[in-house]
């Protein structure tokens, strides 16, 4: 539970990922909240204001105090409530190498994935076989790095899991989206059981979008993304 009663608003966004990690951490800190949900074409002045650099979400407000960006967020998070379980492993090589994946899922395959979406044609067909490269790195690093990962509560779920299960646990809505799998039982075992394992957690299943509402929201946004850029 809370150290000692505060007062936290996140400003996020229902479909997105980064704002899921946010909501994620503060479930598993049992860390009491009032979200607000923007409408990224008409955002509310608060989060205009409080976030005037980048005018994003998610926005963290403790105490009247805003923090911007979702991995700057996750590690105030952790900082501030120390109660388990912690986001980040007490091995200083563990936890470099969770920095290291977290790092690599963000830049490297969240990325690529993001492309696959926004494309059709030889474009996407390409995109399609440098994430399936991608996620065959991730594969190995998390075989080779995290052998023994065991899911069985809240206190097993750090950072790396937040990352996985926020980027990765639609993957099947994905597929189903726009006809494109890459992660599955055959080619990427471990990422798909880790995922698979993580689902069952109460406190995932808290924060995860109905299905068919998401497949509805992630046609229509690819839909409008190639018309735009059609007409550029």
């Amino acid at each position: 539970m809370e150290k000692k009663k505060s007062n936290v608003i996140l400003h996020g966004m229902w479909a997105s990922t980064y704002s899921k990690r946010v909501e994620l951490a503060l479930k598993l800190k049992g860390i009491s909240y009032e979200y607000v949900e923007e409408d990224l074409k008409n955002k509310t002045e608060s989060l205009i204001q409080l976030n005037p650099v980048h005018k994003k979400i998610p926005l963290l407000v403790h105490d009247g105090k805003p923090v911007a960006e979702s991995q700057v967020i996750l590690d105030y998070i952790d900082e501030t409530w120390k109660n388990s379980p912690r986001l980040y492993p007490e091995d200083p090589y563990e936890r470099a190498q969770v920095r290291f994946w977290v790092n690599y899922i963000n830049q490297e395959v969240f990325e690529v994935m993001a492309r696959v979406l926004y494309q059709k044609g030889e474009a996407a067909t390409r995109s399609v076989e440098k994430a399936r490269e991608r996620f065959k790195v991730l594969e190995e690093g998390l075989k080779k790095h995290f052998p023994n990962k065991i899911i069985r509560g809240n206190h097993d779920v750090g950072l790396l899991d937040i990352i996985i299960i926020a980027s990765f646990g639609v993957h099947k809505v994905f597929h189903e989206a726009i006809g494109v799998e890459i992660i599955c039982p055959v080619n990427t075992p471990t990422l798909f059981n880790w995922i698979e394992r993580l689902q069952q957690l109460p406190v995932i299943k808290e924060v995860q979008v109905p299905h068919d509402r998401l497949v509805t929201f992630l046609q229509k946004y690819r839909e409008e993304h190639l018309q735009q850029a059609a007409k550029a």
